[in-house]
């Protein structure tokens, strides 16, 4: 009993040496375009909520499956900073697309931002710009 116990500590408790390095905050935009070479009119892709009732919250600590995959995008995002993949493009194209249905056509586009403090206020500084993809191609 002793031994389970000390296995399930370490989740129960978290560890606050959890992260290795705190660095900036990426943030996914994305335009709907009429055609590739039409100018973008960035918007968040799936933004935070202001407010979260406190029974949303307590149903969050149990069941979240929405903010994983956000998570999953963040991992993604990251990576694609780091060290570009066509993996980590094509997930963040395939959930955009996901989130707005097969109907909406035309062209998708998405960018990293990437947010941090800076003297005092939020800063943004774009790393990231994807190449316009056309809607049935990015599903």
């Amino acid at each position: 009993m002793l031994q389970s116990l000390k296995l399930l500590l370490p989740a129960l408790i978290p560890s606050w040496n959890f992260f290795d390095v705190i660095a900036p905050s990426p943030r996914i935009e994305y335009a709907l375009l009429a055609s590739p070479d039409a100018d973008p009119d960035w918007r968040e892709f799936r933004p935070r909520p202001q407010r979260v009732s406190p029974a949303a919250m307590l149903l969050r600590l149990f069941w979240n499956p929405r903010r994983n995959e956000d998570l999953f995008l963040v991992s993604c995002a990251e990576r694609l900073v780091d060290q570009p993949t066509a993996h980590s493009e094509d997930e963040i194209y395939r959930r955009i697309a996901a989130d707005f249905g097969p109907e909406t056509g035309g062209w998708l586009r998405f960018r990293l931002l990437f947010l941090a403090w800076e003297d005092g206020a939020i800063v943004g500084e774009v790393l990231f710009t994807a190449a316009p993809r056309r809607w049935k191609d990015a599903a």
